[in-house]
């Protein structure tokens, strides 16, 4: 029968299509003729929808998408257009996630989920609100923490895990008040000392006592709740408002007054845990939003922090104290010829103050956010951690280790971003897809930053004049009540008003305005391999210019690299953060730029977003230098990467992110407007026209 015949397909036909798809997983004892056959008995919209998602399924895995043809017609006999392709969506995520045999579990089981969509009707989805929770938690204090799924709610200190699905309440704002209360009560859990490493030993050596975590988890969540009333008032009254909803009254133990006072701590928790070891908890007493707890996984979570995080503060205080030596104002002074250990003048979570020499000194950020984190886990800043490392564990010219080792052995993800990958065939996000990682690029330390201040010794004057005119741009403001000067074309309207009798308008007058620019630049550079030999030469020049002619101008800017090997080796590279100044080691950053793998670029704007969020700017750019399409070794190339790479940019602009495109290959005009719009790129036909139009580039950008 011909495929535009109007009506249903014969089996034969469905057959032929579905063989076209799943041809490599059939054999003399298994055909689609099963398959087939029963989908010949439906209409034919719904046979066709059943054979276009047998299509996608397939360009995963082609196993999957005839388990899916097998059990197409008893799901659409259960569930509508709309419901089937969630059931598609759910068995290719869970195909990502969990693997084959998991996926055909699912697909098998049809009736169980039309009654769980049936109960979601009333539900929120966590898949709906994961990204809000976890801009929210980045919010507030402490780590950032990732947002997880498990079928309770709790944290491991570096993740909070929620249900995948929320049902308590018949609105989805109620149920989204509930998630977020659970996710800020794991928040305040790793902020205010819950899982110290003290409070764990001690749960440990009271494991004989089984009552005794119940309790101090009980406790603890009362003591949080009551900072929270003073810290976070408006979570506290959504709080009182589940409180309400669900008729639950907590339980007031006796004494349980002394974890309201200012001094309170864990400790406190503890201590009233320890005298009702002996009394059953009763399940009763606790709180739709107080959650569980996974002692083991903490602890293990924990200890490696520890131990992993103190290697880090060291070395990064070795070359935190060689930049203050290398700057400081008498530059024929000698330094000490070892290195002096920094001291903690006030230890507050937020606010750790440290001296050198008896002097007061600003962290970077990046030490910064690691005494917070050592801070959380231990209630104070040992001296031990204080102590840079020594020349035989950092070497200013060489990484401690070989960055890549992190990739070598058994892939894990510990420590690793995960981010949503947008699968243009599926219309949805393959979930936590790709695995990136943050390495700071190797720096090189020769002359080539010097050879091109040489090299471009004109332009760079020239940058430099064009940009501080831009930092002294005087703005003219028309139609103002006062000024500098008389608005002629208000004047000429003002009389024109006049003589028709309408009122004259009193502003008319000219003003100049000095031009703020609150301006947050990202440079995302791609390191691919293609990039070798002249581009990269280009790309470096580039930023050099760039960086001399910025110092001009005082925008905000940071640089980074990016490559990739798969969805599962993604790496940005780190050149220049946004609080760090434009230094030696900087630029031996930019020399050291070398090519590495392929263009996985969705990954890449998603995480360079993310740090550009974290920034307070009233104008945000994300500029890419690119010599290519979207591209690696996996899927990724072609038509998904650059709808991925399209999604990511739409991503950031809802954001309000500005991203552009510089690229020199000349090809890009067949598909860089499908992905950045028609004006947010530029393409240079020669490498060697880079360093000369980048300024000119950023200039016009952000005038």
């Amino acid at each position: 029968m011909p495929a535009d015949h109007p009506g249903p397909l014969s089996a034969d036909a469905i057959e032929e299509r579905l063989e076209e798809n799943v041809e490599t997983v059939l054999s003399s004892r298994r055909t689609a003729a099963g398959p087939a056959a029963e989908l010949a008995l439906v209409d034919k919209q719904t046979q066709n929808l059943v054979l276009d998602a047998v299509a996608v399924i397939a360009s995963t895995n082609a196993e999957l998408a005839f388990q899916f043809a097998s059990h197409a017609t008893k799901a659409t006999a259960v569930l509508d257009s709309k419901q089937l392709h969630a059931w598609m969506i759910r068995a290719m995520d869970i195909f990502d996630t969990t693997g084959l045999h998991a996926a055909v579990s699912f697909l098998q089981d049809v009736d169980g989920f039309a009654r769980e969509l049936q109960v979601r009707t009333k539900s929120l989805e966590l898949d709906s609100i994961q990204t809000i929770l976890e801009n929210y938690l980045h919010g507030l204090s402490g780590r950032p923490l990732r947002i997880g799924c498990a079928e309770q709610h709790y944290t491991d200190t570096e993740t909070v895990f929620l249900p995948a699905l929320c049902k308590r309440f018949e609105s989805e704002r109620d149920n989204f008040r509930l998630y977020k209360s659970m996710a800020v009560m794991c928040w305040a859990q790793t902020w205010y000392g819950t899982w110290q490493h003290t409070m764990i030993q001690a749960l440990r050596d009271l494991s004989d006592s089984p009552q005794v975590l119940p309790w101090y988890h009980f406790f603890e969540s009362r003591r949080l709740e009551l900072l929270l009333q003073s810290e976070l008032p408006g979570v506290f009254r959504d709080l009182l408002t589940l409180q309400k909803m669900t008729g639950y009254t907590r339980p007031h133990p006796e004494n349980w007054s002394v974890l309201g006072k200012p001094s309170a701590g864990p400790e406190c928790s503890l201590a009233m845990a320890e005298q009702h070891r002996h009394k059953p908890f009763p399940p009763d007493w606790s709180s739709c939003y107080d959650g569980g707890v996974e002692l083991i996984q903490i602890q293990g979570i924990v200890a490696n922090r520890l131990g992993k995080e103190k290697d880090q503060l060291k070395t990064l205080l070795a070359q935190w104290q060689d930049e203050l030596n290398a700057s400081a104002p008498n530059p024929n002074e000698q330094p000490p010829a070892q290195r002096r250990a920094f001291h903690i003048n006030e230890q507050v979570p937020q606010d750790t103050t440290i001296s050198l020499d008896g002097k007061p000194v600003t962290p970077p950020t990046d030490v910064k956010n690691l005494l917070t984190s050592i801070y959380q886990d231990l209630g104070q800043i040992p001296d031990e951690y204080l102590v840079p490392a020594g020349d035989g564990q950092y070497n200013e010219n060489a990484p401690a280790r070989d960055p890549r080792d992190v990739w070598k052995g058994t892939y894990h993800e510990e420590g690793a971003f995960l981010y949503h990958e947008w699968d243009f065939e599926r219309q949805h996000y393959r979930k936590n897809w790709a695995v990136l990682r943050e390495l700071d690029v190797h720096p090189q330390w020769d002359h080539f930053v010097d050879k091109t201040r040489t090299k471009y010794a004109g332009l760079i004057k020239q940058c430099r004049r064009t940009f501080e005119a831009l930092r002294g741009e005087d703005k003219v403001l028309k139609r103002q009540p006062v000024g500098d000067d008389i608005d002629i074309d208000a004047v000429v309207q003002a009389q024109a008003d006049l003589l028709s009798g309408m009122e004259m308008s009193d502003c008319l007058f000219t003003k100049m305005h000095k031009v703020d620019r609150n301006i947050a630049v990202m440079f995302m550079v791609d390191m691919s391999g293609s990039t070798k030999g002249w581009i990269n030469d280009a790309e470096r020049e580039a930023l050099v210019l760039l960086c001399e002619a910025l110092q001009s101008l005082g925008d905000r800017y940071a640089i980074y690299g990016f490559s990739s090997l798969t969805h599962k080796r993604c790496e940005i590279f780190r050149v220049k953060r946004f609080d760090e100044d434009y230094s030696e080691q900087v630029k031996a950053r930019i020399s050291g730029i070398k090519p590495q793998d392929y263009t996985r670029m969705g990954v890449a704007i998603r995480h360079l977003c993310t740090l550009l969020q974290q920034v307070e700017a009233r104008t945000k750019i994300l500029i890419t230098l690119s010599d290519g399409k979207p591209d690696d070794w996996d899927s990724y190339r072609g038509q998904y990467g650059i709808e991925d790479t399209r999604q990511a940019l739409i991503e950031a602009k809802r954001a309000n992110i500005h991203p552009y495109c510089i690229t020199i290959d000349t090809q890009a005009k067949s598909y860089l407007p499908h992905m950045y719009g028609a004006v947010n790129f530029t393409v240079i036909d020669q490498v060697h026209k880079l360093p000369l139009r980048i300024s000119d580039i950023y200039r016009r950008l952000t005038a």
